[in-house]
């Protein structure tokens, strides 16, 4: 079944230039997208698993300070590499 999805035309354009650069559709992007992509619940059960896997393997359990500062240097690096790419400052 098809269906329409209505977004703004910046949008289309730039997932029109992103299809094109992967030479696919915008509905094969899209499809890509919502294949690989995670959905909370999804990322909830990976973290489980990885919990279990630290406590199973090396004995460690992250605690939720941890976690919280794990997921902290993460978003500032992310941020940090954003701004590499528009070529400003973090």
């Amino acid at each position: 079944m098809d269906t329409t999805i209505k977004i703004g035309a910046e949008t289309r354009d730039k997932l029109a230039a992103l299809a094109e650069a992967r030479n696919m559709s915008m509905r094969a992007l899209i499809e890509e997208f919502a294949a690989t992509a995670l959905t909370p619940a999804q990322l909830r059960e990976r973290a489980e698993r990885t919990d279990a896997f630290l406590a199973a393997e090396f004995g460690h359990r992250v605690s939720d300070d941890e976690a919280g500062a794990l997921r902290e240097r993460m978003r500032q690096a992310q941020n940090a590499g954003h701004a590499r790419v528009r070529g400003t400052a973090a």
